[in-house]
């Protein structure tokens, strides 16, 4: 049987300091999904869904109305909003979306989870052109993030409760967005 010097560690001890030292992978933030819709009705809800697939080079969904409201003359299935949900290659786009406000944004804009703002123009956002038949239109976008196993409150079998450690605070999107994409709050 062979001896072992002194020196020598262990490999096990080496892996076990090693996981200790490291973050929580469970704790970790991760952007789910970046949202962009805008409003209108009739013609200008046809500029608003030519800009999102103009964007976004995927085909927005049409929204209806599910009230009436008869100053804005809105009634029961009528389309009054387009949304597109991108979960594929959104940090180049969020990127770009940031650069159009300045990468400032306000504390107040942030809730649990998510974040939101507006952009005035699109004509702000680098690399877009004017283009003629859509004209001058703004959007909304919304950032939603994630820890994982939050898929275990959402799934149809075997549904879990998830515990309030889950929830993303104001702070911890601070810092996320700070690190990440020098993105300053007033």
């Amino acid at each position: 049987m062979k001896q072992k010097n002194s020196n020598e560690e262990n490999p096990m001890t080496e892996i076990k300091s090693r996981r200790s030292h490291s973050e929580n992978v469970m704790r970790k933030i991760r952007i789910e999904k970046v949202v962009l819709n805008v409003g209108g009705i009739a013609e200008k809800l046809e500029k608003g869904f030519k800009l999102l697939s103009f964007i976004t080079k995927r085909k927005p969904a049409k929204m209806k109305s599910k009230k009436r409201i008869p100053s804005l003359d809105v009634r029961p299935g009528l389309e009054v909003g387009a949304v597109v949900t991108i979960r594929k290659g959104k940090e180049e786009l969020l990127q770009r979306l940031l650069a159009a406000v300045d990468n400032t944004l306000r504390k107040k804009q942030i809730s649990v989870n998510n974040f939101s703002f507006g952009i005035k123009e699109y004509l702000e956002i680098p690399g877009i052109e004017y283009q003629r038949e859509i004209g001058i239109a703004g959007l909304d976008v919304t950032i939603v993030f994630k820890r994982a196993g939050r898929r275990i409150r959402l799934k149809k079998m075997k549904k879990g409760k998830v515990s309030k450690k889950q929830i993303i605070t104001k702070e911890e999107i601070i810092k996320f967005m700070e690190d990440n994409f020098q993105t300053r709050f007033l």
